[in-house]
């Protein structure tokens, strides 16, 4: 009885010490001071250090988070600091260690120097007269424009609205740079601002805050008393000046041009400057009618060697103005060089003989500051800890008195409740990581916040006013949750407001889902997300406009379908399939869409694919492959078997639907409808399958297509469908291995063996497709109703 009275009293006096001394001071670890700079204490340096450290040691500070970084005064006085803490620790103990060891740092360590790293074992702090934190892209320079005519003194009232205008222009919260374009204008006349800024297209929001946040400094430095200034970089330009931009935004004033005085070397330099000018010609044609008013193209003037030509006007100007500027820039621009580019407020546009554009970017979004934090893992540390100690105190105690019993208890006591400790917090850990995983990023109320998913939030009555207060002239089409609309800003920019329903019961998650997922994509064969409203009832997505509507629009219309020849229909294969292989594998996160179907892709004006409609998708981890699900959604004619049937889905799952898109673009038919041979019918699958099998694999393609018709890619392509629809998951190509079969036509593709089949029977209804499976499966409006599904 008294070993047990002992081992219960030792164990509430190990753990009331050890949680004792888990509460003292941080434990110190190390300094480091150099000496190379001090400053006093009546210095601005020290006033700027206190603010600073007041700053971060603060009740507000983001303990939560673990870390804080702070800039105080300029220079020379400015203070660069931060703390961090250990990812393990509650935000309380974050907040103990940062303040104790601010006192530390002025009171006993460093009080004079300038810079300092303290480092505790709980926490680390660092600060210097130096930016230590400082991450900033520098943008490549071009050249400036300076108007010296009109100047303007240092302390006037032009000068305190032109401070204004640059730190709105490029405020770290200004939300225009997802956009890369903003005008603006400050005070009232004779002393009023306007300006403006402009980023490439291609570059993030991170890059393009850093590129205008330089080109303030950088201009200032330039042009430090004219009124007019204009600077150019690769990534971006700025200007200001006190003409009225607003009024007449088309102007010459400020050009600039950069000419690579080196002859094309090329074989036939008549080639060179042909392809040139066409390639600058169709460029201009396509950023004309293009939302953001951007395009860029490439050709081989030669074996082996390409031009590269990028144009961009400002996105706000009509089709008109921009078409004029580009037209007149290209007549400007010689074309006989290896490289030029001619830089105006209005338009640019430039060619060169090395890619000088990323064309492949993807937005590559920060690290989210505000998820939930990984459980702590101190507590069972703590226990283990204390364990050791335990179990050696017990076994000398144990030792001395030659009792096996008490080494016994010593030993497999603690070590069950450490274990048992430990396999409850383990499994809550991995539960919720699949917790995360499985469900989509806005499954529930605690999902992520749309309000900084990076896309700019709309006012509700700047969208109501675009869309002239969602008339029926403006409607565009309806889908499952809502309506889409045609809008247009005062700005001119043309945009597609999708209106989600007030009584559909699934929307809101749909609605927020989407803004998360596609907030953080970007490639040229997906939609963009130009921003959302989320006021009281309304929720609205606001999409760049597709002016060719989507595709079921052009392949299944009799007239519309004609302007599709084999050569357009190859290109929107391929651009769909580098669409899915961006969601799957290239962008930062992995993507499956569930829904990939001919009306949720659209078709710009020179007919290239934008995959839209991400109300349905789901993310995955970096190491998952697949998850299932009680809740099917999607549309039945497009779903493979094992989603349909058992609400498991995958990358494949995509790969299905692709599959069936791709029958749908080279046959003009709809999966949905059935189609009859030999006295038996069947869907479009079913259909192509026995065509395939009696080798006439070709009877399938479009009447509208077939005396231009290529055979071997048309023949390839239902090749590579049917490889897509087969029923089995592992028999079905990646979307990787898909654009190489597409692309190279030496790789020789597999034999396909029969598809799942889903007939569609009139008389039918859904069937269960099992116990877990929830009966009311939702299912996004289609021309194919919602029928009992059979495999075959």
């Amino acid at each position: 009885m008294s070993y047990c009275t002992s081992f219960i009293f030792l164990v509430l006096f190990s753990l009331l010490a050890s949680f004792r001394a888990y509460a003292q001071n941080p434990g110190y670890l190390y300094h480091f001071c150099p000496n190379t700079t001090t400053y006093t204490r009546n210095s601005t340096y020290f006033t700027n250090l206190k603010t600073l450290l007041s700053s971060i040691s603060s009740p507000d500070a983001s303990y939560s988070t673990g870390f804080q970084n702070s800039t105080v005064g300029r220079d020379p006085d400015r203070v660069t600091g931060l703390f961090l803490c250990r990812g393990d620790l509650s935000p309380e103990v974050c907040r103990r260690c940062v303040a104790f060891s601010v006192n530390e740092t002025l009171t006993r360590w460093c009080p004079n120097e300038s810079e300092v790293v303290l480092y505790y074992g709980e926490c680390m702090l660092r600060y210097s007269n130096r930016n230590i934190i400082s991450t900033q892209h520098r943008p490549t320079y071009v050249g400036y424009v300076c108007q010296p005519e009109k100047t303007y003194l240092k302390n006037s009232t032009y000068s305190s609205n032109l401070e204004t205008l640059l730190s709105s222009l490029s405020s770290s919260y200004n939300q225009s740079f997802s956009y890369g374009f903003q005008r603006l204008k400050e005070g009232q006349n004779p002393d009023m601002v306007f300006g403006l800024f402009l980023c490439r297209a291609y570059v993030s929001f991170e890059i393009c805050r850093d590129c205008i946040s330089f080109a303030v400094k950088d201009t200032l430095n330039h042009c430090p008393n004219e009124k007019e200034a204009l600077i150019y970089y690769d990534e971006c330009m700025l200007l200001y000046t006190d003409r009225n931009i607003l009024l007449d935004p088309v102007t010459k004033i400020g050009e600039l041009m950069v000419v690579n005085q080196q002859n094309a070397t090329a074989n036939n330099p008549v080639r060179f400057s042909k392809v040139v000018l066409s390639l600058m010609n169709e460029a201009a044609d396509e950023a004309t009618a293009s939302p953001r008013k951007f395009a860029f193209k490439k050709e081989n003037y030669a074996p082996s060697q390409t031009v590269y030509v990028l144009v961009q006007c400002m996105p706000d100007l009509t089709t008109v103005m921009c078409s004029s500027c580009l037209k007149q820039t290209i007549k400007n621009l010689p074309s006989d060089k290896i490289g030029a580019r001619l830089l105006s407020p209005s338009c640019i546009l430039r060619y060169d003989i090395y890619p000088f554009y990323n064309e492949t970017y993807q937005e590559v979004a920060s690290n989210d500051m505000h998820g939930k934090r990984s459980p702590s893992v101190s507590l069972p540390l703590f226990f283990f800890f204390f364990w050791v100690e335990f179990v050696e105190f017990m076994y000398l105690a144990g030792k001395e008195e030659n009792s096996m019993q008490v080494i016994i208890i010593a030993i497999v006591v603690p070590l069950g409740v450490y274990v048992l400790l430990f396999i409850v917090i383990s499994s809550f850990y991995v539960t919720t990581r699949l917790k995360n995983t499985y469900e989509t990023a806005t499954a529930d109320d605690g999902g992520d916040d749309i309000t900084t998913a990076g896309s700019f939030q709309f006012d509700f009555k700047a969208v109501e006013a675009a869309t002239n207060n969602f008339s029926e002239r403006n409607k565009l089409g309806q889908g499952g949750f809502g309506e889409v609309y045609k809008g247009t800003f005062p700005n001119r920019l043309q945009v597609a407001v999708k209106r989600l329903s007030k009584t559909s019961v699934q929307g809101e998650k749909e609605f927020k889902n989407e803004v998360i997922v596609v907030a953080k994509l970007q490639h040229r064969n997906l939609v963009k997300l130009l921003g959302f409203c989320f006021e009281r009832e309304e929720k609205i997505l606001i999409y760049e406009y597709v002016p060719n509507k989507s595709l079921d629009y052009f392949v299944f219309d009799s007239t519309m379908k004609r302007q599709l020849d084999w050569t357009r229909r190859h290109n929107i294969i391929r651009g769909i399939a580098r669409g899915v292989l961006y969601l799957h594998q290239d962008s930062r996160l992995t993507i499956i869409h569930r829904d990939l179907k001919a009306s949720n892709v659209l078709l710009d004006a020179s007919l290239n694919p934008k995959i839209a409609d991400f109300g349905m998708a789901r993310i995955f981890g970096i190491d998952q492959t697949e998850a299932s699900t009680r809740r099917v959604v999607g549309t039945y004619g497009y779903m493979s078997p094992e989603y349909a049937m058992y609400g498991q889905f995958s990358m494949k799952s995509d790969v299905y639907s692709f599959g069936i898109l791709v029958l749908e673009i080279i046959s003009g038919k709809k999966n949905s409808s059935l189609y009859k041979m030999d006295d038996h019918a069947g869907n479009l699958v079913t259909y192509t399958w026995r065509l395939w099998r009696n080798g006439s694999p070709l009877e399938v393609v479009d009447p509208s297509f077939q005396e231009n018709c290529q055979e071997n890619e048309t023949r390839r392509c239902i090749h590579i469908a049917l490889l897509c629809v087969q029923e089995e998951v592992e028999d079905r190509p990646t979307m990787s291995e898909i654009i190489q079969m597409l692309t190279t036509s030496s790789i020789a593709l597999p034999v396909p063996q029969p598809p799942g089949f889903f007939l569609r029977m009139k008389h039918e209804e859904i069937r269960e497709a099992g116990p877990t499976m929830d009966s009311s499966a939702l299912c996004s409006v289609d021309d194919a109703s919602i029928t009992r599904l059979t495999p075959r």
